[in-house]
């Protein structure tokens, strides 16, 4: 967990993909939902922003 949040703070491109990647699933996953209305409108925006996110950190050093 320690390597994960200094992996954060160093800007090392692992954990900032593994964190986009997690707000791409959980924004197909809030799309997918049919019970919360606030949820399902929220869905592409953080989809957008785990994929914006995805490219921006994959130009980070490893």
């Amino acid at each position: 967990m320690t390597d994960f949040i200094n992996g954060l703070l160093g800007f090392r491109r692992g954990p900032w993909e593994m964190l986009a990647s997690i707000l791409i699933a959980l924004g197909v996953v809030m799309l997918m939902q049919p019970f919360v209305l606030w949820l399902y409108s929220y869905s592409f925006v953080v989809t957008l922003v785990g994929t914006v996110m995805f490219v921006i950190v994959s130009h980070f050093r490893e």
